[in-house]
């Protein structure tokens, strides 16, 4: 008795595959992306005439010029005499100094605030609510320029409020004490952060170690000697002194300290304010999401409530909070080109004064839209990875 084997089916060919339908799709496909690259060439040839029949000139050779603007405050070293190219590198630090404090302060008072307004307490719980409606509403212009006019309104340094020994508010910024950083100071800083990726790497093993044998291994002794025995060793090691840098008022102005300038604390608390209004929202929402179940269940082990949004509730709830908390990151950060209405200078606010010192229009926009655009998809592409990281895992 003999078995035909079967034969395989013929291998299609490349458009045999293809359906009138496929094909008018491609068809589409294909016309559009030729409009598009069109439409693209001509405004670039269009735009390359014109500014040759203007006699102005393109391309980036001009970061290597003297720049000559001032930059009143920044996070990084700056002298007028520096490059355009190293302008633009102080205004990224500026940029990025208030869109990651504002990102990290925004997320927590945010946090905060949405908590509250599911409190029990009526009294909290309405007070949160108009916290959140009212800075919603409200522009984000004009609270911005709302802070920088009560900034402008304190009084002169010398009659500076002193809430706490040692901190100034007046019309010259917020003046703090600081503990100065040197090369020392960065390298036990820097074995702290090492100490701290190890750390998290031990704990992960010793996790897959409970899963495997059940039992529990404390993480407190790496903690301990990584995080906090071995920076102390190289400070001993290097003779690191960490002395506190108290600000003193001499003459009209402070000397020492940390010096938060009226514009960028103006333009950091209202960027802070107005994005954690949402984010309130967002944390709220999210726990809300969380089946009534998961709080009864709590209750009846009698969990304290802090204790059950800590380890219970908010866990669950970040899976529908991560996402549309990403979105409100990216706007603090691009809201934060605001800071050119109250004179910070920020990104934007050194490519308009270089714009206007050198005519590279598009340059200097091309610039700030490659800056935010790096600096969005650095923020999505973390953002996605934490979601991932937390996202449940179907069996």
């Amino acid at each position: 008795m003999t078995t035909d084997t079967p034969r395989p089916p013929p291998r299609p060919r490349f458009f045999g595959a293809w359906g009138p339908r496929e094909l008018k799709g491609l068809f589409w496909q294909v016309l559009v992306v030729a409009i598009v690259v069109g439409v693209v060439g001509f405004l670039w040839s269009n735009t390359v005439t014109n500014l040759s029949a203007r006699r102005i000139t393109t391309g980036f050779a001009f970061l290597g010029r003297e720049a000559g603007m001032p930059i009143a405050d920044s996070l990084l070293a700056y002298n007028p005499r520096d490059t355009y190219l190293w302008a633009f590198v102080v205004g990224v630090g500026n940029t990025l100094r208030v869109a990651v404090i504002g990102i990290v302060l925004a997320t927590i008072l945010g946090t905060l605030i949405g908590i509250s307004r599911l409190s029990a307490n009526w009294l909290l719980s309405r007070l949160a609510a108009v916290y959140v409606e009212t800075l919603r509403d409200i522009p984000l212009l004009l609270q911005l320029l709302f802070w920088y006019v009560l900034m402008q309104a304190l009084p002169a340094a010398r009659a500076a409020w002193r809430p706490i020994d040692g901190v100034f508010l007046s019309n010259r910024g917020l003046i703090l004490p600081a503990i100065p950083l040197g090369p020392p100071q960065l390298w036990v800083l820097g074995t702290a952060a090492v100490g701290l990726a190890v750390v998290y790497l031990i704990r992960r093993w010793l996790v897959a170690q409970q899963m495997r044998d059940g039992k529990l291994r404390p993480v407190w002794p790496f903690a301990v000697s990584f995080i906090l025995a071995l920076p102390v060793l190289v400070s001993i090691l290097l003779r690191v002194s960490w002395t506190i840098e108290w600000p003193q008022l001499r003459g009209f102005n402070f000397v020492g300290g940390l010096t938060l300038a009226p514009e960028y604390f103006a333009l950091l608390i209202a960027l802070v304010t107005y994005t954690s209004a949402f984010i309130a929202e967002i944390v709220r929402s999210g726990i809300q999401s969380v089946p009534r179940g998961q709080w009864d269940a709590a209750n009846a082990l009698g969990l304290r409530r802090s204790f059950m949004l800590r380890q219970i509730i908010l866990p669950q709830a970040l899976r529908v909070i991560v996402p549309p908390m990403t979105s409100q990151y990216l706007n603090l950060t691009k809201n934060s080109s605001l800071a050119v209405a109250i004179g910070y200078q920020d990104v934007v606010s050194i490519a308009n004064t270089t714009l206007n010192q050198t005519g590279q229009a598009i340059e200097a926009i091309a610039l700030i839209m490659a800056v935010f655009l790096t600096i969005s998809l650095s923020i999505s592409f973390f953002m996605n990875w934490y979601n991932s990281r937390i996202a449940l895992v179907e069996r």
